[in-house]
């Protein structure tokens, strides 16, 4: 049975992989070297940073690896929706990664071989970012779609790539047990993080996978039901996570002056704690957006 795609020739997958794949391995292993060099001067920034340039090696390896021996018809979804949208989080993951550690780390770094290392560590992940983000354009235009559509060029799965993104964020921040383990109110927030972060991956699965028919009710509706469902949660998550983190009743700190740490540590607990809620409150606009659109799907379409 014809899928409805035409897959990129010899000659157009050489250009991907040469003027794209090749340097976007180059540039993330370029980072992370860069920063191991530095030793424990590193920093916990650092070895965040690091951990994001060396998965998104990783997976660009196995994507190159994957496509130059031709096993793409051996994956039971469709290959180009699984590449472009790795390409989609990789361009989102190493812009972050350049941001918060220029933006934390690289700048209070005194003149020396230290700062000259980290500062070409953020440029070349500032080029790996455009070189995935060139990447997903560029495959995009070498495939021709009859019947099937990308998942992550429609407004649901960009929708669904931010959602999983901005929970990964939220989860870094989460990384520090002590924000929340002395509160069960503030572990039922991890809890609607991880639950709501499970649903949108799972759903995005179904999606990429072409196995949404095997649903006993059509998609949207799903995705309305969902959707709805990781609404309510995360309001739930949004108003117990500002309560108890900010209101001195519930036992929060309603200043940063009140947590002593914050004036030797950009990072310390008390901006955490805004982050988390900051990242939230955003997660949640995406969400409800989400909502609007399957809504409509819901109702207006057969």
């Amino acid at each position: 049975m014809s899928t409805g795609v035409t897959y990129p020739n010899l000659e157009a997958w050489n250009t991907v992989c040469c003027f794209l794949r090749l340097p976007q391995l180059f540039c993330t292993c370029m980072a992370f070297s860069l920063v191991a060099d530095m030793g424990i001067s590193r920093g916990n920034i650092g070895n965040w940073s690091m951990t994001i340039w060396g998965f998104c090696f990783a997976v660009t390896l196995i994507i190159v690896t994957v496509e130059f021996f031709d096993f793409e018809s051996r994956f039971p979804f469709f290959w180009y929706n699984l590449s472009i949208t790795c390409a989609c989080y990789a361009t989102l993951l190493c812009l972050l990664a350049s941001s918060i550690y220029s933006v934390t780390y690289v700048q209070f770094l005194p003149d020396g071989p230290l700062q000259d290392r980290a500062v070409t560590a953020t440029a070349v992940s500032c080029i790996a970012s455009a070189l995935y983000a060139i990447d997903v354009a560029f495959v995009w235009s070498w495939y021709e779609f009859d019947e099937i559509t990308c998942y992550v060029h429609t407004v649901p799965g960009l929708l669904k790539v931010l959602e999983t993104f901005m929970a990964s964020i939220i989860f870094t921040f989460l990384s520090n047990t002590s924000l929340y383990l002395h509160q069960p109110a503030l572990e039922w927030c991890v809890a609607v993080y991880s639950i709501c972060f499970i649903l949108a991956a799972l759903a995005m699965l179904l999606k990429l996978g072409g196995w949404e028919n095997i649903l006993p009710v059509r998609f949207p509706i799903f995705q309305l039901g969902l959707t709805l469902f990781s609404v309510l949660l995360y309001i739930s998550a949004l108003v117990l996570w500002l309560l108890y983190q900010f209101y001195e009743e519930f036992g929060g700190q309603p200043q940063w002056s009140d947590d002593i740490s914050c004036f030797d540590d950009l990072m310390c607990t008390w901006i955490q704690r805004l982050a988390v809620a900051i990242l939230t409150a955003i997660n949640l606009l995406i969400y409800v957006a989400d909502l609007v659109y399957w809504a409509c799907q819901g109702f207006y379409r057969d």
